[in-house]
């Protein structure tokens, strides 16, 4: 008994790992298609990731260990109760009905909490659902009477034998949807779309005329002061009328908005253009890019 408890344990351990790498693929892929300006790469973020790697590796595999007896466990023995109860016999089904409707109540609390809309929180309940009941009927399979009784090892092994596979693959359907252009890319556009009133949500506003004129009322500038916190940039409201260009550069992610207004008590930046076509955004990098802190106006 002790022996198949462990391979159990192993058996939803390794499933939940599994699908736990499949779904941080996913997660890129999904936010490489959101709207979102061009960040720069950070040298040391990315060194420290791969350092890192194997550490997040650990911290994933323990708490997939914590998720199997809290969540897992008691799935399988209420999925197993209710089918003795109400039909007599255990039967596969019952593994995912308990999960979803387990699953249910905190899906509608998030989503009442966080005020996300009804297909992003349908498609949260679905696959919460999915990740518990794959691994509870891995684990239910090995504790039938009927089966074979398994060593962790191989457990282990046959475990890792299809999810490799099933990583491979991910990662293969994430490259193509990437070359086959998924990934969200700034609009390309010209000085008469670009044209229009931008605010920045807080009293900010800079109009850019057709004609190359530009006036702006409260808009954020940016430098850094030394009495201060010489990484803390200070913020000057800037109010007056100038001029501005555009340059298309070469591509979308170049392009730039050049706005020279001279009663700023800073100069104004290039601003950098993403958004949509029909509400196209400006944005500066606020004190050093690497720190991916924006200041971004959005067109009315």
């Amino acid at each position: 008994m002790r022996d198949r408890l462990g391979a159990v344990l192993t058996a939803s351990v390794s499933v939940l790992f599994v699908e736990a790498v499949i779904g941080m693929i996913a997660s890129y892929v999904w936010g490489q298609a959101q709207e979102a300006p061009a960040l720069p790469y950070n040298a040391m973020g990315l060194a420290v990731l791969v350092i890192g790697a194997p550490f997040l590796a650990a911290a994933g595999a323990a708490v997939c260990a914590l998720v199997t007896p809290s969540v897992v466990t008691p799935l399988l023995a209420a999925a197993a109760w209710l089918g003795r109860t109400l039909s007599g016999r255990q039967v596969w089904w019952w593994v995912p009905a308990v999960a979803t409707a387990a699953i249910a109540p905190p899906a509608l609390a998030v989503a009442i909490l966080t005020e996300v809309g009804p297909l992003t929180c349908l498609g949260g309940w679905l696959v919460v659902t999915t990740a518990l009941t794959a691994p509870a009927l891995v684990a239910r399979r090995l504790l039938l009477p009927d089966r074979p009784q398994l060593s962790v090892g191989t457990v282990f092994g046959r475990v890792a034998l299809y999810g490799t596979p099933a990583v491979v693959t991910a990662l293969a359907l994430a490259g193509v949807a990437l070359f086959a252009g998924i990934g969200y890319e700034p609009p390309r556009l010209d000085a008469e779309q670009i044209a229009g009133t931008y605010s920045d949500g807080k009293g900010g506003t800079l109009v850019l005329a057709p004609d190359g004129r530009a006036t702006a009322t409260r808009v954020n500038t940016f430098d850094f002061d030394d009495s201060f916190d010489s990484f803390e940039p200070q913020t000057h409201p800037c109010t007056g009328t100038g001029t501005w260009t555009y340059d298309p550069a070469d591509g979308p992610y170049s392009q730039q908005v050049d706005v020279s207004v001279d009663a700023c008590p800073v100069a104004m930046d290039s601003w950098s253009v993403y958004g949509t076509r029909e509400h196209p955004k400006l944005y500066v990098f606020i004190g050093d890019p690497d720190s991916w802190e924006l200041y971004t106006l959005r067109h009315d």
